[in-house]
């Protein structure tokens, strides 16, 4: 089945380092671009980086499982190779995670391997995978 793809429109405050990071860090292909605004494939969703100093960054945390998680964040599940791999590839590019690649809920429905970070914008992000599909929403 083919699931509709999500179309996100987020805050940057700095163009070239969204496109840097983007599509360099995490190796998004760029699609259409202005001077206010870069389109981003994010693991085939739409991501759209506007040029909003002052609407840049998160402000808040929420306790999960004994983290502080950034309230407003965004990401994708992926599957437990790939969240791997892009583990592996953050950790080599230097990224500062807010809170490092681990599996949260061990043992527990929803159980699942996340990890944190901010983009140059302040920006959270958030990138998950779980060992069985099943489990996204499991109570």
């Amino acid at each position: 089945m083919t699931r509709p793809r999500f179309h996100l429109a987020f805050p940057v405050h700095d163009l070239a380092a969204a496109r840097a990071f983007y599509g360099g860090v995490l190796g998004c292909p760029e699609g259409r671009s202005s001077d206010s605004w870069i389109d981003f494939d994010f693991y085939g969703h739409q991501i759209v980086a506007h040029l909003a100093p002052e609407e840049a960054g998160h402000r808040q945390t929420s306790a999960v499982d004994g983290e502080q998680v950034p309230v407003r964040h965004f990401g994708v599940i992926l599957d437990l190779e790939t969240w791997g791999l892009l583990a592996e590839r953050l950790k080599a590019a230097g990224t500062k995670f807010i809170i490092e690649p681990q599996v949260r809920f061990q043992g527990l429905p929803g159980e699942q391997a996340t990890l944190f970070f901010l983009d140059p914008s302040g920006n959270a992000l958030e990138f998950k995978a779980f060992a069985r599909d099943e489990m996204v929403f499991a109570k």
